[in-house]
C-alpha cells in the first residue's frame, strides 16, 4: 500500500516537533546563557535575511514590533546587530549582524551540527540517505512563499 497524503501530513507532524525540541535544546546550550531564544532566533533570520527591517524579523519570529523593538534595541546595545536608515527610505530600518553576532551565532550552529551529526552517526548509511532525500523533498514545499502553496491546493 502506497502512502497517503495524510499519513504524511501525520508523520511531519508526529516528528518534526521533536526534531526542532531536540535542535532548540542544544542551540540554547550553546547559544550562550545571555542570550534569549528570541534574540538567538533573531540572529539566525537576520544572518539569513541581510538588511532585514523590523517588520519582517517580527513576523518571522513571532512578535509584536515593541517587542521586537526592545529584542533589536538590546541584540544592538550589545554589537550584535546594527541598525541603519535604508538608502532609499530613511523612514525605514534596516538590519544587519555585526562581526560579533555572527560569531555568536557561528559556534552555536557549529555546536547544533556536532550534535546532529553525533545522532546520524548511529544510523545506518541507508537510513542517512533516506533523511536527506526526505529533506530534499520537503525543502521546495516549504521555501515557497505560503500563499503560493495555498494557491496551489485550490
Amino acid at each position: 500500500m502506497l502512502p497517503s497524503a495524510d499519513q504524511c501530513a501525520h508523520e511531519v507532524l508526529e516528528v518534526i516537533p521533536m526534531v526542532m525540541r531536540g535542535i532548540r535544546s542544544e542551540l540554547r546550550i550553546h547559544r550562550g546563557g545571555d542570550i534569549s531564544v528570541p534574540q538567538f532566533r533573531t540572529l539566525l533570520f537576520l544572518s539569513r535575511n541581510e538588511n532585514a527591517s523590523l517588520s519582517e524579523v517580527a513576523q518571522h519570529i513571532g512578535l509584536t514590533l515593541p517587542s521586537m523593538s526592545n529584542t533589536i534595541d538590546m541584540l544592538v546595545a550589545r554589537r550584535l546587530v546594527t541598525r541603519e536608515s535604508h538608502p532609499a527610505d530613511r523612514r525605514r530600518m534596516t538590519l544587519a549582524l555585526t562581526t560579533p553576532g555572527r560569531a555568536t551565532l557561528g559556534s552555536a550552529l557549529k555546536a547544533t551540527e556536532a550534535y546532529l551529526r553525533g545522532l546520524f552517526g548511529t544510523l545506518s548509511s541507508g537510513e542517512r540517505a533516506t533523511i536527506i532525500q526526505a529533506m530534499q523533498t520537503l525543502r521546495p514545499l516549504f521555501s515557497q512563499p505560503r500563499n503560493l502553496v495555498r494557491k496551489r491546493e485550490r
